[in-house]
């Protein structure tokens, strides 16, 4: 029986199968629509993937396919080491752009200007009320 997606009893198959007692028992799980499922990769597993991209390049010679390559043997998405690669490279300083540390500090100095200009609307605000 096919489910309309917008029925909340709308369920997808998902990836796990298991042999139980001679029987297939397959594991379901709900999908919302526009939210992705993600994966969240430890540092350590990160650093290990750029480190192979990096090997294969240098055994290879060439930069062509070595991503792709690596994150199929993995089981990793192409294009987060794509991005992992690209700012391991900015990070190094083999590439212009921001690396991690100067990203970090942006977005701390961006969050403080935030509270810095709703103190001061605050201030005007109080200063014309009790003026």
């Amino acid at each position: 029986m096919v489910r309309n997606q917008r029925d909340p009893g709308w369920f997808a198959l998902g990836f796990l199968e298991a042999l139980e007692c001679g029987k297939m028992r397959v594991m379901t799980r709900e999908i919302t629509p526009g939210k992705p499922t993600t994966r969240r990769y430890a540092k350590r597993e990160k650093d290990q993937a750029v480190r192979l991209v990096f090997e294969l390049r240098t055994e290879l010679g060439t930069t062509q396919g070595t991503v792709v390559g690596i994150a199929d043997q993995l089981g990793y998405g192409t294009e987060s080491l794509r991005r992992w690669v690209a700012q391991a490279e900015v990070d190094a300083g083999d590439a212009p752009g921001m690396s991690g540390a100067e990203r970090l500090k942006m977005r701390k100095l961006e969050q403080e200007n935030r509270e810095l200009r709703r103190s001061n609307e605050i201030l005007k605000r109080a200063s014309a009320f009790f003026a």
